[in-house]
């Protein structure tokens, strides 16, 4: 049995990118044109909504956070310790008197 393909989900941008460049962008043609035959007003719709549904897929997706697995730390694995953070542990520790 074949494998469903998943289409992912437009995000709000996308959505909001391509709607107001529909908008926008047939309001403007219609503007300049100044055409009142049905073909234009079709052609210009047609065109508007091709540049809406580019803006909409070029718009750029978010991220997908990667979550780096952890391994567990081996006695050979483990860094140096510098020589500064070595002298201090050979040093009395300090004691300080508690808060009253």
């Amino acid at each position: 049995m074949p494998r469903p393909t998943v289409t992912p989900r437009p995000t709000a941008a996308q959505l909001a990118y391509g709607s107001c460049t529909v908008i926008f962008s047939t309001l403007a043609m219609l503007l300049l044109s100044q055409t009142s035959s049905g073909v234009g007003i079709a052609v210009i719709a047609v065109s508007a909504l091709a540049l809406g549904l580019l803006v909409a897929m070029t718009v750029p997706k978010p991220k997908s956070r990667v979550i780096a697995m952890h391994r567990p730390v081996t006695e050979t694995a483990q860094a140096p310790v510098p020589a500064s953070v070595a002298s201090m542990a050979s040093e009395q520790p300090v004691h300080e008197r508690a808060a009253s």
